[in-house]
């Protein structure tokens, strides 16, 4: 059995016609990645946002200690009451990592980090990424 040809030819798209979408406004960055109306500017190309794909996965860690300032006074204070040991209580939070986020569209993928130091840092980004995900539908 062969196949039939097809009545009509399918159009293929091309980097080309990608490049030759209309630009506009950019509507949101994240790291180097650019998303505008119907197209995503990258250093990987230019590509659609009808369809892309997006992923973001936080690696961003948050430590919590005792800073020094805190263990130095509680040592001074301890001798002169035991009040001086509620300055162990004190804590200092720190964020290091990145949040990785990689977009897809026409065989084209693209994988950013985006260098984070606090976790409402790691929140904006991630929810830069879900309002990027609402322009690709």
């Amino acid at each position: 059995m062969t196949e039939s040809p097809m009545p009509f030819p399918v159009p293929v798209p091309n980097q080309q016609s990608w490049q030759r979408l209309p630009g506009g406004p950019v509507l949101v960055t994240i790291g180097d990645i650019s998303v505008e109306q119907f197209r995503i500017v990258s250093p990987a190309g230019v590509l659609r946002t009808h369809g892309a794909n997006w992923w973001a996965m936080d690696m961003s860690r948050t430590e919590e200690r005792i800073p020094g300032w805190a263990i130095a006074l509680a040592i001074v204070f301890a001798l002169a009451c035991l009040l001086g040991l509620l300055f162990l209580l004190c804590k200092e939070r720190t964020t290091t990592g990145f949040v990785q986020v990689s977009v897809q569209s026409g065989g084209r993928t693209h994988t950013t980090h985006v260098r984070v130091s606090s976790a409402h840092q790691a929140a904006d980004v991630l929810a830069r990424v879900n309002y990027a995900r609402t322009v690709c539908l």
